[in-house]
């Protein structure tokens, strides 16, 4: 009889969605600090998206890290 391996965690997948996510809206931020929008938007300054994105991303890298499927 064949050995099953076991399922893969939904967390590996919600992992993945984070990292992408996260480096999209990191690459946003990071973006618009040399090309600002017009006319600008209120608290601009405080660059939020780096933050925002780079906490995705470090939290989507750990629970893919974390819930990998090994073999």
């Amino acid at each position: 009889m064949p050995e099953r391996r076991p399922p893969i965690s939904i967390w590996f997948f919600i992992g993945l969605l984070l990292t992408a996510y996260g480096a999209l809206i990191l690459a946003a931020g990071l973006w618009q600090i040399p090309h600002p929008s017009q006319p600008p938007v209120a608290l601009a300054a405080l660059h939020l998206g780096i933050y925002w994105g780079g906490l995705l991303l470090a939290t989507g890298l750990f629970y893919s890290l974390k819930f990998r499927p090994r073999s």
